[in-house]
This record gives structure tokens, sequence and C-alpha cells, in this order.
């Protein structure tokens, strides 16, 4: 007789004990998010392009610096720096996703990627004089080792959720993320706002908070590590040969069945779309605010911080809008403010602080919320026991195709040098993504997967 091992495990007899488990979990579970945020905060979101900007800028000859044989613009490094880490990770998430649908230790790969991370980031510390170099391997690096370890904090989520759970879980993960986020983010905004208060000079206060967003992130890991149990792989499907191996053959079985689950398919096509557009416009704000704008780095990291406290709310009021209309419209609306919000960016005014914190807070609205429903609406197209194969797919299509706003907002920027065009390109992303998520039949694609379908889709 087999033993349960998703979230309905521990139910049955006469009190069912399921509940409260999947809960006690769900609130460590939340921790990662409310951990690794300090990377994408403090760290990708707001203070490593600028400050590797700077480094680079006093190196540079002629007003450009050489990378890889190419004569480049100070500016446009952070547009590149992304790209390669994401292609590399496009390569190794699958397999990272195979290998940890065959192993019950999926919350130790988690960690221990979460951990590397954090080691990786410290390295920023030691980024300072002209060696921008060490400062763009160290972030690869570290943004590779995030990638990897939301591919394993992803596919625990439908385990210890149920179908009518799942974006009341995702959007609250989320929300404590912003909220763990936003909590670093505004101490950094004192550190760097008044450097000469903690007796600094600015380059310090930015090293120092780079660091600390590496603390953040190992410290706060030991709490999913400690609240959430391994759980036995489910449905591993019985290839030969040793590890990886094995784990590469998971992988072509996989890649051959998801043809089998088209609505899936369409959705991962729709959200590579999207989530580009996203994650383009938040790696590039920081820049925009301070190269084109003309803000001061303390202001562009406090219009961070509002983004923050206001997506806490936006990730939380778009879980019980999903509820009431479903998953998919409520990111299609999403969507739609997107196209506002970076359409609205090619208008707006230099060294004008209000316009830019309303634009900022447009975009916490609808931050989390549009990246929290994507991630628990993809896991009702998931088949039971390849939830890390599924979301490594999910993150490698991602990643593998996100470089492509950031190619494009780096093409657009030195052939105009102006980010204004650049960011306004990226509404092509957001309308893509709208026109494929809009032909996704989710009542389908539950029934395909053989999940239960909440009572709102």
């Amino acid at each position: 007789m087999s033993t349960p091992t998703g979230p309905q495990a521990g139910s049955g007899g006469i009190a069912d004990l399921a509940p409260l488990e999947r809960a006690r979990e769900q609130r460590s579970w939340y921790f990662y998010d409310w951990a690794n945020s300090a990377f994408s905060t403090t760290v990708a979101g707001v203070l490593f392009g600028p400050y590797l900007i700077e480094i680079a800028k006093a190196d540079a000859v002629d007003g450009r610096v050489n990378f890889l044989g190419f004569d480049l613009l100070p500016g446009s490094l952070p547009a590149l720096v992304v790209p390669i880490s994401t292609v590399i990770s496009a390569f190794l998430l699958p397999v990272l996703g195979a290998v940890a649908d065959r192993t019950e230790r999926k919350k130790d790969l988690l960690a221990g990627f979460g951990w590397a991370g954090a080691f990786f980031t410290a390295l920023l510390f030691f980024m300072s004089g002209s060696n921008w170099q060490l400062g763009i391997v160290s972030f690869i690096l570290a943004n590779l080792c995030f990638g990897a370890s939301a591919v394993f904090n992803d596919a625990i989520l439908p385990l210890i959720s149920t179908e009518e759970e799942r974006d009341r879980v995702s959007s609250r993960g989320w929300a404590y993320g912003y909220a763990g986020g936003g909590l670093l983010l505004a101490i950094n905004f004192v550190v760097v706002s008044a450097p000469e208060t903690f007796g600094l000079d600015t380059g310090m206060a930015v090293r120092l908070s780079l660091l600390s967003a590496a603390i953040w992130w190992a410290g706060f890991t030991f709490i999913p590590w400690r609240g959430i149990r391994n759980r036995p792989p489910a449905d591993v499907e019985p290839v030969q040969g040793g590890v990886l191996q094995r784990s590469f053959g998971q992988l072509w079985v996989t890649l051959k069945d998801l043809r089998n689950y088209p609505v899936a398919l369409t959705f991962l096509l729709a959200y590579l779309f999207f989530n580009d557009g996203i994650q383009t416009v938040i790696g590039q704000a920081s820049v925009y605010g301070t190269e084109e704008l003309g803000f001061d780095t303390g202001f562009v990291l406090g219009t961070y911080l509002l983004v923050q406290f206001v997506a806490v709310g936006g990730a939380i009021a778009f879980g019980r809008l999903a509820a009431q209309i479903g998953a998919k419209r409520t990111i299609l609306a999403g969507l739609v403010v997107w196209m506002l919000i970076v359409t609205t960016a090619l208008f707006l005014p230099e060294k004008s602080p209000y316009p830019f914190l309303a634009l900022g807070a447009a975009i916490g609205v609808v931050l989390g919320g549009t990246q929290a429903l994507a991630r628990s609406y993809f896991s009702l197209f998931i088949p039971r026991g390849k939830e890390a194969e599924y979301f490594s797919l999910y993150h490698a299509m991602d990643r593998g195709t996100s470089w492509f706003g950031s190619i494009v907002f780096f093409l657009v920027y030195n052939a105009t040098e102006s980010y204004r065009p650049a960011l306004f390109a990226l509404v092509v992303f957001f309308v893509l993504g709208a026109v494929l998520l809009a032909r996704v039949d989710t009542a389908r694609g539950i029934r395909e997967a053989g999940n239960e379908a909440p009572s709102v889709v």
C-alpha cells in the first residue's frame, strides 16, 4: 500500500490533521521568499546596476570599457550581465529539476543553492576601485543560484497546498518576499542616503548594503530548511544509469510528455514573454531613474522601498481578486497595467519626483500579483510527481529567453543613447504575453494534468 505524499497526506482517521500540517509548512515556506528577496531588491533591483556603472566609468578609456573584446558604454553593462547568467541557467535548470524529482531532498537543494547564492553575493563587497569584472562574475553566479533555488521553492508549492489554496499561498509568499525585501531595503536606504552619519563614504555604504543582502538571504533560509519536510518522489519514470544519466533520461521523457499538455505549453510561452518584460523593467528601473531622470541613488532606493511595501498589499489584493474572477483574468488585467506603465515612462519629466513615485506605486500594485498568480496558475497544469521538472522548464524558458528583453533594451539604448525608448520598447513583451495567455483554456489544462479544479477558474 502506497503512502500519500501530496498535500492530502495525513488525512483520514478520527481527526484530520493535514490542514494544520500544511499551514505549518506554508508558514515556513513563506520565509524563503522573505530571504531571497534581499538579493532581488537591494542587489539586483537597486544597488548593483548603478554601482557597477560607477566602478566601470572610473576604469573607462574614452568613455568606454572593454568587455569580452567589445568596447561598450559603462551604462550598458547591467543590461548585458543578465543575459549571460540567464542563458547559462536555461541549460542548467531543467537538469536540476529532473534531479529534484528523483530525490526526496527538495528542501535541502533549495537551501543549498540559497546559501551558495548568498556566498557569491557576499563577494560583491569586494567590488571596488577598478575591479568591476569581479562584480560581474559574482553577480552572474549569485543570480544563477537564485534561479536554481527558485525552481525548488516553486516545486514545493504544490506539495504543501491544495489546488483551492494555491493562489492564496503563492500570493502570500510573494507578499512575505516584498515585506522582507522592503524591510532590508529600508535599512539600506538610511545607510546609503546618509553614509556620513555612520562614518562611511558612499562606496562603502553601498558595499555594506550588498553584504547585508547576503547575510539576510543566508540567515532566513534556515527557516524553510528546518520547517518543511522532505517527501519521497512520486511517479518517477523508470530510466537507467547514474544520477546524471537518469536525470537527463527523466528530462527527455518530460520534454516528450509536454506535448500531451498543450495548455501548459501555451501558458509557458505566454509567461516567458510577459515575465521577460517584467524582469527587464525591474532590472533597469534604477538605471533609468539615475541615468535618464537625474535622481540620486538615495532617491531611487527610496522609490524602490515604496514599491516593496505597495507590492505587499498588491500581492494579497491580486490573490483575493483571483478568488473572485479567477487567476487568468486577474493576470490579464495586470498586464494591461504593465503596458500603461512602460508607455508612461516614455514621457516622465526629468528630476520631477512625484511622477516617478506615482509610477513606482503603480509598479508595486501589479508586480507581486502578476508573478505570484503566474506561479500558482501554472501549478494547476502540472501532473503530480513532476513539480520540479515542470517548474524548471518554467524558469528555464523564462531565463532562456529573458535576455530578449535585456538585449532589446541594450540595443535600443545604444542606438538612441536614451533609456526612454529602450524602456518603452518592452511593451511588445506584455502585448505578446497577453495575447498568448488569452488563448489558455484553464479547465482543459487542469483536466489534462489530472488535478482538481478550484471553485473559481
